[in-house]
């Protein structure tokens, strides 16, 4: 049986690396939540471009927001602490986190790693 790798190794396909998160969504403020995704700060996308996170989608379902993402870059560690210490994305983050809910408490973001368990190119 194939062991299931582990949410802090994500798959990996030569340079390509695929990324799948989720988190609560407050019911209370769905509609802010959606507004600011119906417009993101070009800022915002560029510093994530910057940071070589590509294919980048949020859905959404219900209470839930599911984040998909591929990673291109040589340096993971360095990349993410470039997005947290852009200025624009900092801002970002004060409107949208308040409309986030953790799923689990510990260690990492407010976004919960998923396993990836299949993939079909």
């Amino acid at each position: 049986m194939n062991a299931i790798p582990s949410p802090l190794e994500p798959v990996a396909s030569s340079r390509r690396r695929r990324f799948g998160q989720v988190i609560g969504l407050r019911p209370e403020r769905r509609e802010e939540y959606l507004r600011l995704h119906a417009a993101v700060w070009p800022e915002v996308e560029a510093a994530l471009a910057r940071a070589n996170v590509r294919n980048y989608t949020i859905f959404v379902h219900d209470d839930l927001l599911f984040g998909y993402f591929e990673y291109t870059g040589d340096d993971w560690e360095a990349d993410l602490a470039s997005i947290a210490e852009d200025p624009a994305t900092q801002r970002w983050w004060t409107h949208t986190e308040p409309c986030q809910r953790r799923l689990t408490d510990g260690p990492g973001g407010p976004w919960t790693e998923m396993v990836e368990v299949w993939h079909l190119d």
